[in-house]
């Protein structure tokens, strides 16, 4: 195989199938941004959704904007649109509070489905948000906190069996880009009769998710990475139909009454996916997140995929021909299908190589001690992005 050269990236990029949805996004001129993982880039369409959402709407039509342009029934209508992404079908998929919220909410009520089993198994080395929130619904329920590595997670499901009530863990790791098998990890679940809920932060936008074909019981995962909601865009949450009947959460609040209006001093929740709503959601973001969803409409997730797969492969096969002894590390693993849309470096001065990338307007981040962590955003990163942060590594050592 050729050695990759700027060449090579330039070709590529004039026969990519997406290279044009890149105008869909507004980047900074001189720009390579790398941490779309982390907050992706500004879409085209959001600033306008925003001010018709506060100078049309709010502003003219006052309280009445809730009924009248929607407002209300926004968090069913972009889950949906969400849950396309997801491969759930309409009526599943819920946005609107943090991702946080919704993961403490349906860990609570995913254990509270298995009464009599006392153990919640976690993700060894997921988001430290995840260990926290696991650690605070075991603590309330009176469950024991175990956390698993990854690739043991399958098997320890089935060694354990009966004893598991939950599950949960993060379809990519959000530190070295390693995707795991979703689909294998829920079967060892309902095989021992667990449930397990997934967090799809890095994964939404980025991969062809099939939660519907795959069984998964619960999801949650944030809109402001690969999606493009905005900083604190609102997180969403799917639950199974076949769980909606039985779904106590616990933190139950006037949105997710049957009848909301009624104003009555009890709680009764109301039907489907629905009862996972809680109070007044930030609606200016959710509007944000609404308009930055128009961008795949018409993209398919095969071909984001695809090109995410061959971005990260360009890359590592870069850095193998122009950085080797440099002190660089692949952390990530090698094979596309074993990755989600990141690759991960390891090197003793990261955090100086960052800095210096900064200055070459590379943008990408730095999960301490020594990873360097690159995110590949099929929409609107391209191959001689990839080509100038290998050459911008090169003489940043």
């Amino acid at each position: 195989m050729p050695t990759p050269s700027r060449e090579t990236a330039e070709r590529l990029d004039r026969t990519d199938p997406l290279a044009a949805v890149r105008t869909r996004y507004s980047l900074p001129e001189g720009v390579v941004y790398l941490d779309g993982n982390s907050l992706g880039a500004l879409s085209v369409g959001v600033p306008a959704a925003v001010q018709t959402a506060v100078v049309e709407n709010w502003g003219r039509h006052l309280i009445n904007v809730w009924t009248d342009d929607g407002w209300w029934d926004a968090p069913l209508r972009v889950g949906d649109r969400v849950g396309r992404l997801l491969g759930a079908r309409a009526g599943q998929t819920l946005v609107g509070d943090s991702t946080s919220v919704h993961l403490f909410n349906v860990l609570t009520a995913a254990a509270r489905l298995r009464p009599d089993r006392r153990l919640l198994l976690v993700e060894e080395g997921g988001f430290p948000t995840n260990h926290y929130l696991a650690t605070s619904v075991a603590r309330i329920l009176g469950l024991e906190v175990r956390r698993v590595p990854m690739p043991d997670m399958a098997s320890t499901l089935r060694r354990l069996g009966e004893r598991v009530a939950v599950a949960t863990a993060g379809a990519v790791d959000f530190r070295t880009g390693e995707l795991w098998d979703v689909r294998a990890v829920t079967d060892a679940a309902h095989d021992v009769g667990a449930l397990v809920v997934w967090d799809l932060c890095h994964a939404v936008g980025a991969l062809p998710l099939t939660l519907d074909a795959d069984g998964v019981d619960f999801a949650v995962g944030c809109s402001y990475k690969f999606l493009s909601g905005g900083p604190g865009a609102p997180g969403f949450v799917y639950a199974a139909r076949r769980h909606h009947g039985d779904i106590d959460q616990p933190l139950c609040g006037w949105h997710g009454h049957a009848e909301p209006f009624a104003m009555v001093p009890d709680y009764e929740p109301t039907t489907g996916i629905g009862r996972l709503r809680v109070g007044s959601p930030n609606i200016l973001s959710m509007l944000a997140l609404d308009a930055a969803l128009d961008v795949f409409d018409d993209v398919e997730m095969a071909a984001v995929r695809e090109k995410n797969v061959a971005l990260g492969d360009f890359f590592i096969e870069a850095v193998d021909a122009h950085l080797a002894g440099r002190g660089f590390e692949l952390v990530t693993p090698r094979r596309g299908d074993q990755r989600g849309s990141q690759v991960t470096l390891c090197h003793p001065e990261a955090e100086r190589i960052m800095r210096a990338l900064n200055k070459h307007g590379i943008i990408g981040d730095v999960r301490p001690p020594e990873l360097l962590r690159f995110g590949f955003n099929s929409l609107y990163i391209s191959y001689t992005d990839i080509f100038a942060v290998v050459e911008a590594l090169r003489s940043c050592t």
